[in-house]
């Protein structure tokens, strides 16, 4: 049975992409730093007749992510889901916020590719797909440092397809539109009234010409399709799945 490695699996789209590899035979290796929510999501696929382990990981810390990929044997599929979100604009965004982004989507990112790639290598191949975002090449209002890492993701995600092409390795993203999440619902509730997020949600909803918000699922048929057999011949590529918001708005 392959290792597929998400991170950040816990909760919302990492969760609904661990259930998907899971159901295409994979051995799931969640990393993630809120092992509560791991655990939930590893008996939900063991319930669903997979497999799964739940390692403890703080991808932004080198010898966390260090420390996990010695706990098991080389990755067929590296998943790098794990990231955290940032709203304002470049006067509001401190120093200490774009360090904060900057750790998780950027630098836990390369963490986990750094420790990933030789033992896929050694392995003779391997399939990563980096979760970007439309942010990543979209002037998208009021997200200065979330747009800045996603830009690294989509950079990140071409060196990678360009400098392992000959050994194996193939390396795409997927950059999703708004999707609706627990984050979403969090963001509401922390920053709306209650009679007025109905109305919130309608207008981030709307955002996407499609009409709605994506789901965890819809992102996560896609990353099933870019680590399967059937996209062999696919490396180097950024999908946008968005509802039509980078080509019909």
């Amino acid at each position: 049975m392959s290792i597929a490695v998400v991170t950040g699996a816990g909760s919302g789209i990492g969760r609904a992409i661990a259930l998907e590899l899971s159901s295409q035979g994979h051995e799931i290796i969640i990393l993630e730093v809120d092992e509560a929510g791991g655990e939930e999501s590893s008996a939900l696929i063991t319930k669903a007749g997979g497999t799964a382990r739940v390692i403890p990981c703080d991808v932004s810390q080198t010898e966390s992510v260090r420390s996990a990929f010695e706990q098991f044997g080389p990755p067929h599929i590296l998943v790098n889901n794990a990231g955290v979100a940032s709203v304002g604009n470049v006067e509001e965004c401190t120093p200490e916020e774009l360090d904060r982004i900057y750790g998780v989507n950027v630098k836990g990112m390369y963490h986990c590719l750094h420790f990933a790639i030789p033992r896929m290598v050694e392995a003779g191949g391997g399939c990563v797909v980096n979760l970007a975002s439309v942010a990543s090449y979209l002037g998208i209002s009021e997200r200065f440092a979330y747009s800045m890492s996603k830009g690294a993701v989509l950079s990140m995600t071409m060196s990678i397809a360009r400098d392992y092409i000959d050994q194996g390795i193939r390396s795409n993203c997927v950059c999703p539109g708004r999707v609706h999440t627990p984050f979403v619902d969090g963001y509401l509730e922390q920053n709306y009234p209650e009679e007025k997020r109905p109305e919130i949600f309608k207008t981030l909803s709307e955002w996407q010409p499609i009409g709605r918000m994506g789901t965890p699922e819809e992102i996560a048929g896609m990353v099933g399709y870019l680590t399967s057999k059937k996209a062999a011949f696919i490396t180097g590529s950024a999908f946008e799945i968005d509802g039509g918001v980078t080509n019909l708005r």
